[in-house]
């Protein structure tokens, strides 16, 4: 999708959908792990895997904003399955860093109350 007169492929579209999915993936892999970290009172880790993840989405972001601006540019585009596949993926995967913001917050909270080391 380089040359900007270039027709977009039901090809070249599957290929964004599978970008969007691995980097979600490994978002979503980062975030879990986030929570792992964050329940054994490692806070600092927990957002520094936050961090990770949300590179990773912003990846995923980027691919789709590529398909985007050409479809609002005025181009045919076939949607295809794995795309949208790629699109829950990636909107799940935002939802759960939101979420896991509010996780490591929590157990942060918690750590202090109980009177545990949070680093």
């Amino acid at each position: 999708m380089e040359d900007e007169n270039k027709e977009i492929t039901k090809t070249d579209i599957s290929m964004t959908g599978f970008a969007i999915v691995a980097y979600s993936g490994d978002a979503r892999t980062a975030l879990i792990k986030a929570m792992k970290e964050a329940s054994e009172g490692h806070i600092t880790k927990a957002r520094d895997l936050v961090k990770e993840a949300n590179d990773s989405i912003n990846a995923a972001h980027n691919e789709q904003t590529k398909l985007l601006s050409k479809e609002a540019s005025g181009m045919d585009m076939d949607v295809t399955f794995i795309m949208v596949h790629g699109q829950d993926t990636l909107m799940t995967t935002m939802l759960l860093k939101d979420q896991m913001e509010t996780i490591i917050n929590l157990y942060e909270r918690i750590n202090k109350l109980e009177g545990k080391t949070v680093d």
